[in-house]
């Protein structure tokens, strides 16, 4: 990713003209998926400004909320809220809970002009109560990497088309492959612009109809891991142009250096939590 400018807090369209001037794709978007079963992923997180979606996340405990890092550029933290247990973004459903924001917590190393490190907490500010609608979604335990080949699954509220820039309604899912890092990293796709390294994970469809795209940014990546057991593997960060066959989505992967970081910090601001609410 190249650097963006400090844009604060804007609308979701704003935004993306924004990115678009300056030729940044955050691939993030679901294209060529289907809409998911009424209430099929309670730990689904819709981070907005000014009531607009603007990045997706996952509930990991009642307090926090992981995401994409390069979210934070659309958030100013008064601004922004997290909604939970919805499917419908303009529908008030049932079980819809809207949370005010306490902290965010980009990973110490990122840096805006690579995707690398692209991983935030989302401290809540109040406990989201958990039910059918909301629940979490556990982390995975080993952090082990994964197998090119394996079978994966992406969620959001993106567009559902790179030409037309308006988030979906519906939450939407789609299935999707796990690529090769050192075939990413080739001449033929990315040729190590941006590197693929052992902290990512490169996520496509090889007839390039399907993707993630603009909208989707911080959604979670669940793939089929050994045992037959679906698992919390990535984060949706970046990629190329939407659904082209040589740019697949970039995922941070939820290696065993980012588990120890949200362990650490999760522990530590529950302990020392303030009473400050915004």
């Amino acid at each position: 990713m190249k650097k963006e400018p400090k844009i604060g807090c804007v609308g979701w369209l704003t935004a993306i003209v924004v990115f678009l001037t300056l030729q940044v794709c955050i691939c993030t978007e679901i294209i060529g998926g289907r809409k998911v079963k009424p209430h099929s992923r309670p730990y689904m997180a819709s981070i907005q400004t000014h009531k607009q979606h603007v990045c997706g996340g996952a509930l990991i405990a009642q307090s926090w909320v992981l995401t994409a890092a390069h979210c934070k550029e659309f958030c100013q933290i008064k601004y922004c809220r997290v909604v939970l247990g919805v499917d419908l973004l303009s529908k008030k459903q049932k079980g819809r809970m809207t949370i005010a924001i306490r902290k965010m917590i980009p990973h110490p190393e990122f840096n805006s002009k690579t995707p690398e490190n692209d991983i935030m907490l989302v401290q809540l500010a109040r406990e989201a109560v958990l039910n059918k609608y909301v629940s979490t979604l556990e982390l995975p335990k080993s952090g082990a990497d994964v197998k090119a080949g394996t079978e994966c699954s992406v969620a959001g509220w993106g567009t559902t088309n790179p030409k037309v820039l308006k988030a979906s309604d519906d939450l939407r899912e789609v299935n999707l492959t796990v690529i090769d890092r050192a075939v990413c990293n080739s001449k033929a796709y990315y040729d190590l612009s941006p590197y693929i390294t052992k902290d990512m994970l490169c996520v496509g469809d090889e007839k390039a109809r399907k993707d993630s795209c603009m909208g989707d940014s911080g959604g979670p990546l669940i793939c089929m891991r050994r045992s037959n057991k679906n698992e919390y593997t990535g984060i949706v960060s970046t990629g190329g142009e939407c659904g082209a066959p040589k740019q697949p989505g970039i995922y941070t992967r939820l290696s065993k250096k980012y588990l120890r970081w949200i362990r650490m910090i999760t522990k530590t601001n529950n302990q020392n939590i303030t009473k400050d609410v915004i």
